[in-house]
């Protein structure tokens, strides 16, 4: 009897990612949206990134920390996207433990810079609106790795804490994810035995990560905001520079926010509502993000008519 109990808890290394399954039919429909993103993200984060590094005006540290989110964001979406694609239009839903958990590693890894990186821009914009006299000196190279690598550390120790939990745990009785990627709470409910230790870890990381560094960003802006109001117009003219950071800091934590409550309080939520926020806090900022930067940045938007208007006008000359 043990030893089948142990075959039984060792037997699991293969798994079915089966998100949307409720659609049935409907579910290869998906591609049509979800790919149309994909070529949106990869176009747009592509053409912000060649104009930030192409154009030597946009080398300063703002712009650089813009094209870090862009890289990002680029960088993200290439480690599920393409394997959901396939799995709506070919059925292809298959992952090995090891497959899923490297899948897992990146994708909450590259979230979690997602968050850093808006608490960098914060206090980016902290320094050159609050302490304009000593911008430079904060922003150099040296000093700005102090605010970098402390982060860095913490955002790799819980990644690799959550993940390596996850994938101590035995699978012995279910081996089909209800998702179309390997999210960490997705694979840890499939285990066998208690997974206290996995939930308490996952809580920690997104306290000491997404929520710490929200906190940070506030207490940044609030900082700004009160700053600008008793600096009369210059000030108030400095602040647009902080909008556009706002705007993306909100919807980003909103959808991340949804994402997680989903999984803790689910009160008869369909399946398929979880999947796609969990999706969606992941996808849509990468599709957001460089539009958003792209319109509300005047530099990048002038750079970026600039650069499509010489694409356009090559082509003309080409097909003339």
């Amino acid at each position: 009897m043990m030893e089948v109990l142990r075959e039984n808890i060792s037997s699991h290394k293969y798994f079915i990612l089966d998100g949307f399954t409720e659609l049935g039919a409907l579910r290869p429909v998906l591609f049509i949206p979800f790919f149309i993103m994909f070529i949106v993200s990869l176009s747009a984060n592509s053409l912000l990134l060649y104009v930030v590094i192409s154009q030597r005006s946009l080398h300063s540290p703002m712009y650089i920390l813009i094209a870090g989110m862009a890289c990002v964001d680029l960088s993200l979406p290439l480690f599920f996207v393409p394997n959901m694609l396939l799995s709506f239009l070919f059925d292809w839903r298959g992952i090995s433990l090891i497959g899923c958990l490297v899948q897992m590693y990146f994708l909450h890894l590259f979230g979690a810079f997602q968050s850093t990186l808006l608490l960098w821009m914060a206090l980016d914009r902290y320094f050159a609106i609050c302490t304009p006299l000593h911008y430079h000196e904060r922003m150099a190279l040296p000093r700005f790795l102090k605010f970098v690598f402390p982060l860095l550390f913490r955002n790799v120790l819980m990644v690799s804490l959550v993940v390596s939990l996850a994938g101590s745990l035995p699978f012995c009785f279910r081996n089909v994810i209800n998702h179309c990627f390997c999210e960490h709470m997705a694979l840890v409910e499939l285990a066998c035995g208690s997974t206290a230790i996995n939930s308490l870890m996952g809580l920690i990381s997104v306290f000491l990560i997404p929520v710490a560094d929200f906190i940070i960003i506030t207490v940044s802006y609030i900082i700004i905001f009160t700053s600008v109001l008793t600096s009369g117009k210059s000030g108030v003219k400095a602040l647009h520079t902080c909008i556009t950071h706002i705007v993306v800091m909100t919807v980003s934590l909103t959808i991340i926010l949804v994402a997680f409550l989903s999984y803790r309080i689910r009160n008869g939520l369909p399946a398929a509502i979880r999947v796609f926020f969990s999706i969606m806090y992941l996808f849509f900022p990468s599709c957001f993000n460089p539009i958003i930067y792209g319109v509300r940045t005047t530099e990048i938007r002038q750079h970026i008519v600039k650069t499509l208007m010489c694409c356009h006008f090559e082509l003309f000359l080409r097909n003339n």
